[in-house]
């Protein structure tokens, strides 16, 4: 599968946004922090841009809902 940039993530369409960041979670990634920290992204504020939109993020699943 190939890796998605997030790098403009405050742009994004929150619901393409959700299926990326949510994909590299279950295929790339161990952690929200992990996957924030390989591409250089704020987590807080991905995390805000996510919110936002009605999704809030589930540690125990690695997902955001």
């Amino acid at each position: 599968m190939p890796f998605i940039p997030l790098k403009r993530f405050a742009t994004m369409n929150p619901y393409i946004l959700v299926s990326a960041v949510n994909m590299q979670l279950r295929d790339e990634f161990e952690s929200l922090e992990d996957l924030c920290k390989s591409q250089e992204l704020d987590g807080a504020a991905l995390r805000a841009r996510l919110e936002e939109a009605g999704f809030h993020y589930d540690e125990k699943q690695r997902q955001f809902k």
